[in-house]
């Protein structure tokens, strides 16, 4: 069978959190830029069919094919990372400490948002005609999508902000079960569908996730939306990053480690210890 136990899928994501944590400056940004792109790519794709058939929900069911090839081409996002290296830290991996931590997290970061920015850029083209016309109604509705997704939530204060974290946190919560459910399954098939049903969820609710918004702000200020870079990063990108982190960690990296890894490691030396060679009679 191709399912993995939780006991055995919460060991390898102690282990990936040390691969990812150990991993050398050029491969980690290198990983991280490309997702950071692919993703981009994704939300463009899913803006556009929802654009063109009005419809959200066939945009949102399309979403995580972004996800899964950047999933299963070994690319990293922030907000995996969030909610695996961690898990290394606690478990007192050798050679991963804090300070190889906020290395992994800087990195991604940058290659993240790097990919990103490229596919707005090259996506702003695409939709202004290399900038000679007006923005087209894809552009136009991402230029719409960034203005209400700041400037919205400045405007409602208090509530915007706290309805913007609580997105964020819920958004990971989703992706990051998407990350842990890619490793249940030792098929591509049985991957991409655990992948599949989470990401879905994320984007259909709207919740708000750090590296999709990489793409969708930065291309509205380019193709010439009414808010700012200010904007931008303070009522969306820093509070989005704080609560993507919260729900990763909590809700998904110490849930599972609390629960299936040091317990099924408990359990696992209980049980060699009773085993018994009974004598053949």
């Amino acid at each position: 069978m191709s399912y993995v136990t939780p006991a055995e899928f919460a060991t390898k994501m102690v282990d990936a959190g040390e691969a990812k944590a150990k991993m050398s400056t050029t491969d980690t940004l290198i990983r991280a830029y490309m997702a950071g792109a692919i993703l981009a790519l994704a939300a463009a794709f899913a803006v556009t069919i929802t654009v063109n058939t009005g419809n959200p929900l066939v945009g949102a069911l399309l979403f995580p094919v972004g996800f899964c090839i950047l999933y299963l081409l070994g690319f990293d996002l922030l907000t995996g990372v969030f909610t695996l290296v961690p898990l290394a830290v606690f478990d007192r991996r050798p050679g991963v400490d804090m300070k190889a931590l906020w290395r992994n997290w800087g990195l991604v970061f940058a290659g993240n948002f790097a990919g990103a920015m490229t596919t707005a850029i090259f996506m702003a083209i695409i939709m202004t005609m290399g900038f000679t016309v007006a923005p087209d109604a894809v552009g136009q509705k991402l230029m719409d999508i960034g203005h209400a997704r700041t400037v919205g939530y400045a405007e409602a204060g208090a509530g915007g902000m706290l309805t913007l974290f609580i997105r964020a946190v819920m958004c990971n919560w989703m992706v990051s079960t998407g990350v842990v459910a890619a490793m249940m399954s030792t098929s591509v098939s049985g991957k991409v569908l655990a992948m599949w049903m989470p990401i879905l969820i994320f984007f259909y609710l709207g919740f708000e996730h750090s590296i999709v918004n990489m793409f969708l702000f930065p291309i509205g200020l380019i193709l010439g939306a009414s808010f700012t870079w200010s904007d931008y990063l303070f009522f969306n990108e820093i509070p989005t990053v704080l609560g993507n982190l919260v729900g990763g960690l909590t809700f998904v990296g110490a849930m599972i480690y609390a629960t299936h890894y040091k317990s099924d490691v408990t359990t696992s030396v209980a049980e060699t210890a009773n085993m018994r060679v009974t004598p053949a009679e």
